[in-house]
């Protein structure tokens, strides 16, 4: 599966990034609104009675700020951030070290929490209950368990894929908080933000051009801006205007809603092949040369939330929104 600019996956050239333009407080943190005056509030209940703050799940889609969350949250209560991610944590015994390494207080992130193996969620169920471990010392009848008491601790974990997570893990998150797609406001205020630390001058209708075709997604908008000031600097210009904007996004195909060159191949392909559908999941994918798997756990989601496909009971159907988009006659069917 070939890079997308608008995915909103990690890339590696995000890594870098992201690690500048994180916010340290809830105040600079842009967006989520409810998520963020429930956390603001549930701070500072837990620093006026000196406590550690309650374990918090964070979920929803990829790039809009779960692991920024989490770091601000340790920002706020004064403490020590420490990372790792679900897939890392093969052994009971690697959570066991990491566990054992915490100070009072500290918040512990775990990302893509939902993928921790079995055997290490059971150890994570005491010590997020009781702050303590229980390891069992030796082999066979002489084995042994033995209870270590741990610091009282923070665990923020984050997943795209709540769903997937245990119900006895779940449950012993005491904050749950869902982050939602941004709207065109908040994504410009955040390109313009970008923009300061950039050192780029960019216009207001150039920023809001960005964050239109930015899915609704922090990360891809500070990709996308990223690209844009590029091609403006090549082009000799001082400041991202709008028009710049709209040509370096072409170049980049980009669309003004969002749609790069796979997801018009794909419509299409549905349009002119198969007479908008329905059509099947696995001809769709042969006919654009993808895999499956990739088209329904990569590429719909987006056209299904923004009503350019829809699901039928006898496959994938093209919408008359997605035939306007393309400036075609919606068929009479």
């Amino acid at each position: 599966m070939e890079e997308r600019m608008i995915s909103n996956e990690m890339q590696e050239e995000d890594a870098s990034i992201e690690l500048s333009l994180r916010p340290s407080s809830l105040r600079q943190y842009i967006g989520q609104t409810k998520t963020k005056q429930n956390l603001q509030i549930f701070i500072e209940a837990a620093r006026m009675r000196n406590e550690p703050l309650d374990h918090a799940l964070l979920y929803g889609p990829p790039g809009l700020g779960k692991t920024t969350l989490a770091s601000i949250i340790a920002n706020e209560m004064g403490v020590q951030f420490r990372t790792t991610a679900g897939p890392a944590i093969e052994r009971a015994g690697d959570l066991a070290a990491i566990l054992s390494s915490l100070e009072a207080g500290d918040v512990l992130f775990i990302d893509e929490i939902h993928r921790l193996p079995r055997s290490v969620e059971e150890v994570l169920y005491p010590a997020m209950e009781d702050f303590c471990l229980d390891i069992v010392i030796g082999n066979g009848p002489s084995a042994r368990s033995v209870r270590l008491d741990l610091p009282p601790f923070t665990l923020v974990g984050a997943t795209t894929r709540a769903g997937l997570l245990s119900a006895p893990l779940r449950d012993r998150f005491g904050v749950l908080s869902r982050l939602e797609y941004y709207d065109t406001k908040d994504l410009c205020d955040i390109v313009e933000r970008t923009g300061e630390i950039f050192q780029v001058g960019i216009t207001h209708d150039a920023a809001i051009e960005i964050a239109r075709r930015s899915r609704g997604t922090p990360r891809i908008a500070n990709r996308l801006l990223k690209r844009v000031r590029d091609i403006a600097q090549v082009k000799g210009k001082k400041e991202i205007d709008l028009q710049t904007t709209q040509e370096a996004l072409e170049m980049l195909q980009v669309d003004p809603v969002g749609l790069d060159h796979i997801d018009h191949k794909l419509l299409l392909g549905i349009m002119d092949g198969f007479q908008g559908g329905p059509v099947g999941l696995d001809t769709i994918a042969a006919t654009i040369g993808e895999e499956s798997q990739t088209i329904e756990d990569v590429y719909e989601p987006y056209l299904l939330q923004t009503g350019f496909i829809q699901r039928t009971p006898r496959g994938r159907v093209v919408t008359p929104k997605a035939y306007l988009h393309f400036h075609r006659e919606v068929p009479e069917a």
